[in-house]
């Protein structure tokens, strides 16, 4: 079960960030257009926390079947010394639920805005700051905290 998870978890981490994109794109676009906030509009803000959402599960999923927390929580003296070990038993699922509380407050300050100016402006405010927190939690490639695949 745990490696289906995590598989699920690593393919959703793609839609999550090409719908937090696409959000924060069209968000810029109607906010500097002054565009009306159309039913798209809303959609696509909807779609991108319900997206999130799903993966905040498979996140959730994921850790606690993780052999590398369940090491980390077990032997929490040697594990805090292992930047592995802390990136995922602590610091990923912290930076992730940062992200994602984040996309769930601007969509819903969003929806309940009057102005669409003010829905884009939103969106594109607390999108934007639950990207950059999202994308420095990835464990990427590159990433100095942790690296993994960009596809299992």
């Amino acid at each position: 079960m745990y490696q289906t998870f995590l598989i699920c978890h690593s393919f959703l981490r793609w839609l999550v960030l090409i719908s937090l994109l696409y959000s924060i794109f069209r968000a810029y676009k109607g906010y500097s257009s002054q565009l009306l906030f159309t039913k798209t509009d809303n959609a696509v803000r909807h779609w991108t926390a319900t997206i999130a959402h799903i993966q905040l599960i498979f996140g959730i999923l994921v850790y606690v079947q993780s052999p590398i927390v369940k090491y980390f929580w077990k032997n929490f003296s040697e594990g805090i010394q292992n930047s592995e070990t802390v990136f995922f038993g602590i610091l990923h699922i912290f930076l992730m639920l940062t992200g994602i509380v984040l996309i769930t407050i601007g969509s819903a300050l969003a929806k309940r805005k009057k102005a669409d100016n003010d829905k884009f402006k939103t969106m594109l405010l607390w999108f934007s700051v639950a990207l950059l927190i999202i994308f420095i939690a990835i464990p990427w490639p590159f990433s100095p905290f942790s690296n993994r695949p960009y596809f299992r």
